[in-house]
């Protein structure tokens, strides 16, 4: 759940639970920089263990979770905020996540975000600008993953174009050289795949243009690799050197005799698949040359957590474009965040929401309820939800989305409890939250033309009353009647509203 760190902590780590590979990384942060104290990283193969309904095995999440069970070890005592742990495309694919996801937060004692694909994409630009020297003109930065593949034109920390596709080097293994046969046929099968994913981005990467072209994590690396010990220079990647580690690749009938100098044991049966999946990028882009940088997703995941410490959170500028775009009247929103924080304050200690995250999250809901206005004001809460569910919302989680959606899609008439109730415990502190959200909306119901008088809160296990200065409830019928009105809403959910 989202929550910003009160503090800079001494160790922070962050933890990338890949579709291959899971890696950790641990660091200290010094004047504002990271210097990395340990780097771990474990091939799991996640994706391999997706069937054909989407499910991930029991082998596969065991993989996963022996793998996490010691990364726990080194993580153990560090506070709430000070870990970052992040899961990607085999977790956005399996449809049994929810497991896999219960049983590593109950061993790392620590939340897992599961990140959208163009989330994943600005992280890893993130990762990999900081690992780079701060030049001038825009990058293109690819990641070929286990089960996804990210591209990011970017100028220096700031991402501008951000797109992740469904094709990764385990499951395009699992899909054109499952049975381990390798030919030139299944090559250009995985080929033409990777080709038709990339056609509808492919004008738009073009048009932007960059300057350099950068490559991140392993199957870039192994590439890189192959072609520094083949010499076929330093490590640079050119389309001449892909067609001569192609024509290499190929010389071998079955995964099982890949024996490419270079590349790590465990990294052999893939490579076939991310060299295809290179190969059709570089035709489509028309890519020269590429570096490889060893700045990637963890790293950037590092640097989205300080920034959040130093008060430069990304979250912030996503949630001021969307207001701006959704033509939110800011004037309003600030009103109705001003009164709702002033209510949490008054009733945070008998609802049991002290936690930052409760604070953001009351702060964000009151900021963007209105954007469903510029759809139709007729169930704008409903359009505001649905955009705040759906969108890519550059440094939010899958959760923190979900959350905010269902707490503007409460903010007025019915409260759906039973989507509250999907979160569990949390649930029903989601509720009061949207208590507070609404009565701060009913209280600026006449929108700034009206002086609003001081107002005393009383939460109750199952109750909130308002107390208003002496005989101003029957001097003002509307508010009088508007929270007659929510007193009738909120017994549906059974909570008693008063006002006196």
């Amino acid at each position: 759940m989202p929550y910003t760190p009160a503090e800079a902590f001494p160790l922070i780590a962050a933890i990338d639970i890949g579709s291959n590979s899971i890696h950790m990384v641990l660091a200290r942060v010094d004047q504002g920089e990271i210097r990395l104290l340990d780097r771990l990283g474990e091939k799991v193969q996640l994706a391999a263990g997706l069937d054909e309904q989407r499910n991930l095995d029991e082998a596969a999440m065991t993989r996963g979770l022996d793998c996490l069970r010691r990364y726990a070890q080194l993580i153990h005592g560090l506070p709430q905020g000070a870990v970052r742990i992040v899961a990607t495309n085999a977790l956005r694919e399996a449809r049994n996540r929810a497991v896999f996801i219960r049983r590593a937060e109950e061993l790392l004692g620590h939340q897992v975000e599961l990140v959208s694909g163009r989330e994943e994409a600005r992280l890893i630009y993130l990762g990999v600008s900081h690992s780079l020297p701060d030049a001038e003109g825009k990058r293109l930065v690819i990641d070929i993953g286990g089960g996804s593949t990210e591209f990011i034109i970017g100028e220096r920390f700031d991402s501008l174009l951000r797109e992740s596709q469904q094709m990764g080097c385990v499951s395009y293994s699992k899909r054109y050289f499952g049975d381990g046969k390798l030919s030139l046929a299944r090559y250009a099968q995985a080929y033409t795949a990777a080709r038709l994913e990339l056609m509808s981005f492919e004008q738009a990467v073009r048009k932007l243009g960059w300057s350099e072209a950068v490559g991140s994590s392993g199957s870039i690396r192994a590439i890189s690799q192959a072609l520094a010990a083949g010499g076929q220079g330093n490590g640079e990647i050119t389309p001449a050197g892909l067609a001569w580690l192609k024509r290499k690749l190929l010389k071998c009938d079955s995964l099982a005799e890949l024996a490419i100098d270079g590349v790590k044991p465990d990294r052999q049966s893939i490579l076939p698949a991310g060299l295809a999946i290179l190969e059709a990028t570089f035709d489509a882009l028309g890519i020269e040359s590429m570096s490889h940088t060893e700045g990637a997703l963890r790293e950037g995941v590092l640097y989205d957590m300080i920034g959040r410490q130093s008060h430069e959170d990304v979250r912030e500028r996503t949630l001021s474009a969307l207001m701006e775009r959704y033509h939110v009247d800011l004037e309003q929103a600030a009103r109705v965040e001003a009164k709702a924080l002033s209510i949490l304050a008054q009733v945070a200690e008998p609802w049991g929401l002290n936690d930052e995250w409760h604070r953001e999250l009351l702060s964000w809901g009151a900021r963007v309820h209105e954007i469903g206005m510029d759809i139709a004001h007729y169930h704008y809460h409903k359009h505001g939800s649905y955009i705040l569910e759906h969108a890519d919302l550059a440094g939010f989680a899958r959760i923190d989305q979900q959350m905010l959606a269902l707490l503007v899609r409460g903010h007025r008439r019915n409260i759906p409890v039973d989507r509250f109730a999907e979160f569990g415990e949390e649930g029903e502190r989601l509720v009061r939250l949207c208590i507070v959200l609404r009565f701060a909306i009913l209280f600026h119901h006449i929108r700034g033309t009206q002086e609003m008088p001081e107002v005393t809160f009383h939460a109750g296990p199952r109750s909130l009353e308002a107390v208003f200065p002496a005989g101003w409830l029957q001097a003002n019928p509307l508010t009088q009647a508007d929270i007659e009105a929510e007193a009738q809403w909120l017994a549906r959910v059974g909570y008693k509203l008063g006002g006196r």
